[in-house]
């Protein structure tokens, strides 16, 4: 009889549900009726391929039980960008949205456990599927290796998303409980990503099998796209090693040379990359899907977006400041529900994010779960990657140029393979909801001036409401100078009153706060954890 290792997840049939979705294409997957044994007891050493793809199921229902909430991105409530309920109970969110975290907040406890919950399982495969290093079938090894590539990428990424939050973190890399195990050096811990997505990228197809567009079983540019990204990371605060640049530049190039044999590439209409029917496009990089029909729910869209005058539940709103700043013009029309009079809400006066609730009708204000997908990193950033590392490095090129543009050209309206030497008009929607050529709002691009900083400026109108921005105030040490700068300047309720800031700051803007403290919980357990 063969040995057992026990995985307590929480719904055994949703394991291998999960994956098959993700690979099928999730519109028309049904549930599967698998014996509960063969989900839930995986054996302790693999003796085939079948099994080892059934844990690696097992670590997709581990993310899905860690992303499908807002907690996942609780980190992105510190932007400037996004804000939550002024009262309510959304106190968790708060203390990100005011720079006062405790170490008892409940969000960074969830997310802390759920993710080295999926990380413990990644470590327990790569250990049991040792023995198939004995395989000899050629279709076999390539299964073997790919799944393989798969938990390195999983386990790689969930490293460097906890990183994002508290900085310094614990780098487990066996199945077994180390009860005293330190926080690692952010070197450390950014040297131990780098290894895990590198092994994945070696391993993991140009295209992985019978997979959708938006790479929601990832493939080696999705790694890739998630190396840019750490070492753009990696080149500021709080490593400030400038020399990562020239990797973040080279690594999101390589990604653009071979987008193709990705299937990414830019969609042609930012708005149609919040519509349910687009949950799957070329833009996303990786994608972390989701199924209502199969209890695979997302819970971080739709409602959770609009303020109970809109019958929503309040929690993730857009900052005023932030929005009275954003330039006019089709991005902004795609990022944000311009046709609400959310000036005069009784609940809370605040934007509503289009790239949370979805255009109007899309997405049901009667249920939480939602079919949207997360797109983990989409391919305008990379472009945005190779633009900013670029110039960061001293090489600023055509090429870098033609990055920022081709983000510039969309957000305008306009076909962003063109290109554009003199001023045309932008695209906007009219009051009729049509889009059209706006004759005051032009468009140009850009060939001169200061790159990288015209990359980071764009960086902060592409990326907007999708938890991101937090993380590009750190790395360049902003986060005093954009979160001192946030009272509304313009916006005015019905009764002519200048509307107030919904969360004031409360907490420190200084580096000593930049990164949200380690869960108490945790510490109480492992006092090490404390340094």
């Amino acid at each position: 009889m063969k040995n057992i290792k026990f995985f307590s997840l929480l719904k055994p049939t949703l394991m291998v549900t999960a994956i098959i979705c993700s690979t099928l294409s999730l519109h028309n997957c049904a549930d599967l009726d698998e014996d509960p044994l063969v989900a839930n007891l995986i054996p302790l050493s693999y003796s085939n391929t079948a099994e080892l793809g059934v844990s690696v199921t097992g670590i997709y229902s581990r993310l899905r039980e860690a992303s499908q909430w807002s907690t996942f991105f609780v980190n992105g409530w510190s932007g400037d960008d996004i804000t939550t309920h002024k009262v309510s109970n959304k106190a968790d969110f708060r203390e990100f949205d005011q720079r006062s975290i405790t170490n008892e907040n409940s969000r960074i406890s969830g997310n802390w456990r759920d993710i080295y919950a999926m990380i413990r399982a990644a470590n327990t495969t790569l250990e049991n599927a040792v023995a198939l290093e004995a395989l000899v079938d050629p279709e076999q090894i390539e299964i073997r290796d790919r799944l393989l590539g798969e938990v390195y990428f999983l386990r790689g990424a969930m490293f460097y998303h906890l990183a994002r939050v508290h900085g310094r973190i614990p780098l487990p890399l066996t199945s077994e409980p180390e009860l005293d195990i330190s926080l690692s050096s952010i070197e450390e811990v950014y040297t131990q990503i780098e290894s895990d997505l590198l092994k994945a990228e070696s391993m993991l197809p140009e295209l992985y099998p019978k997979t959708p567009l938006g790479a929601p079983r990832p493939n080696s540019g999705s790694a890739r796209a998630i190396l840019a990204r750490l070492y753009l990371d990696w080149a500021g605060f709080p490593a400030n090693d400038n020399s990562k640049y020239v990797d973040a530049a080279a690594s999101a190039k390589q990604v653009m040379d071979n987008a193709g044999n990705h299937n990414f590439g830019l969609v042609e209409n930012l708005e149609d990359l919040w519509t349910l029917e687009n949950r799957f496009n070329s833009e996303s990089t990786w994608t972390i899907a989701y199924s209502v029909p199969n209890e695979l729910h997302n819970r971080k869209y739709g409602k959770l977006g609009n303020p109970s005058d809109l019958d929503g539940w309040a929690e993730t709103f857009a900052e005023i400041r932030f929005f009275e700043d954003f330039p006019e013009g089709a991005r902004k029309e795609a990022t944000y529900r311009t046709d609400h009079d959310w000036e005069n809400f009784k609940d809370q006066a605040a934007p509503v994010f289009k790239k949370i609730v979805g255009p109007a009708g899309d997405i049901p204000l009667t249920d939480f779960n939602t079919n949207r997908n997360d797109f983990y990193l989409r391919y305008a950033e990379v472009l945005l990657i190779y633009s900013e590392a670029s110039a960061r490095s001293g090489n600023t090129n055509t090429d870098a140029w033609e990055a920022l543009n081709k983000v510039r050209r969309r957000a305008a309206g306009l076909p962003y393979n063109n290109t554009y030497p003199t001023p045309v008009p932008q695209r906007i929607l009219n009051a009729s909801g049509i889009w059209e050529n706006h004759p005051t709002l032009m468009y140009s691009d850009v060939t001169s001036g200061d790159l990288a900083e015209l990359t980071f400026t764009e960086r902060k109108w592409e990326l907007a409401g999708e938890w991101l921005r937090w993380n590009d105030l750190v790395r360049m040490e902003r986060v005093d100078q954009a979160l001192s700068n946030r009272d509304p300047q313009v916006s005015r309720n019905a009764n002519g009153d200048l509307l107030p800031v919904q969360n004031a700051i409360m907490g420190s803007l200084g580096t000593d706060n930049y990164f949200a403290p380690i869960p108490k919980r945790e510490i109480d357990l492992n006092p090490n954890l404390a340094n």
